[in-house]
């Protein structure tokens, strides 16, 4: 008994061709459609973020003052770099950055005690919600004039409260060289809670129950589960808040240019804020570029020190 061997069918061979076409010309005229769908983001992209950031690299290089026309750009190679080791106001404002990045673990800590007492003993949750998170969404310009009332050497309610406990000679605050970086430290911690505490208080919610209820049945603690379940848990939220709140701090700007203006003897200066006057006070276009180019150098540095620490404590 022998098989029978069907011979192919001719159409069947010839439709295979037209329908890998037929689907090759969809896929493109899909491709397409996205590409006209997300241009308006790229355009937007590009003009406003990547054309200025290659041109940053390149100002960098060069000695310039916008003012003059192109024609005065002069090539200075690395001298805009060398002059910055040697700007004694450069250094400071560097170091204060580096100080400024302490503002990150404190209202990480605060936000997240808030978050665990509001979401477990708290009544009125969306009350508090909102009222904490109130300074974050507020016009930071508003902020900076109230606190410029409250930190008011002598009429200010805070040096009013001080001398009333007995405290002679308070400190005046962002009037004093010694205290006006703390002041504007302890300003950026208050703004930041309120987003923090929302953030964290998502993440609570997001925590499987049984892992409480095993912990209850076996006799843990508060802390015991706080150490072993809550803080793991919550560890890539914390992630996330850490590296865009150390982000943030590097881009301070609007409280040190109302508040301050990077004084007294440039206690509160900043990188941003030494760029804005070089740029657009002293006309001096390529050292403040090479000021972004350190700036950018110095976030992504500790961008990666944080994405591979994070493999070490980050659960997922």
């Amino acid at each position: 008994m022998g098989f029978k061997t069907e011979a192919p069918n001719p159409t069947a061979i010839s439709a295979a061709p037209k329908q890998k076409k037929k689907k090759s010309a969809i896929e493109k005229n899909e491709n397409w459609a996205g590409v006209l769908f997300i241009s308006p983001m790229l355009i937007g992209v590009s003009i406003l973020m990547l054309i200025p950031i290659l041109a940053t690299f390149a100002l960098s290089f060069v000695e310039w003052s916008f003012v003059a026309g192109f024609s005065q750009m002069k090539w200075v190679g690395l001298e805009n770099f060398k002059a910055l080791l040697g700007d004694k106001v450069f250094i400071k404002s560097l170091v204060n950055n580096m100080l400024f990045i302490l503002t990150v673990p404190a209202s990480l800590a605060i936000a997240l005690l808030l978050a665990i007492v509001i979401d477990k003993n708290v009544y009125m949750k969306s009350f508090f919600k909102v009222a904490f998170f109130m300074p974050y969404i507020s016009s930071v310009v508003a902020i900076a004039v109230v606190w410029q009332v409250l930190f008011h050497p002598s009429a200010g309610p805070i040096n009013q409260t001080l001398m009333a406990l007995g405290i002679e000679n308070p400190p005046t605050w962002i009037a004093d060289p010694n205290f006006a970086l703390f002041s504007v430290m302890l300003i950026q911690v208050w703004i930041s809670i309120g987003f923090n505490m929302i953030v964290y208080m998502a993440g609570l919610q997001a925590i499987p129950k049984d892992l409480y209820e095993a912990a209850d049945i076996d006799g843990a603690s508060t802390w015991v589960k706080f150490r072993h379940i809550t803080f793991p848990m919550l560890s890539s939220t914390t992630f996330f808040l850490f590296i865009t709140g150390i982000i943030a701090t590097f881009k301070v700007f609007d409280l040190i240019a109302v508040l301050t203006k990077g004084g007294p003897m440039h206690s509160t200066s900043v990188i941003v804020w030494h760029l804005y006057e070089e740029a657009f006070v002293n006309l001096k276009i390529g050292y403040a570029s090479a000021m972004a180019v350190i700036l950018f150098l110095c976030v992504f540095l500790i961008s990666i020190f944080q994405w591979i620490g994070q493999k070490k404590w980050v659960n997922y």
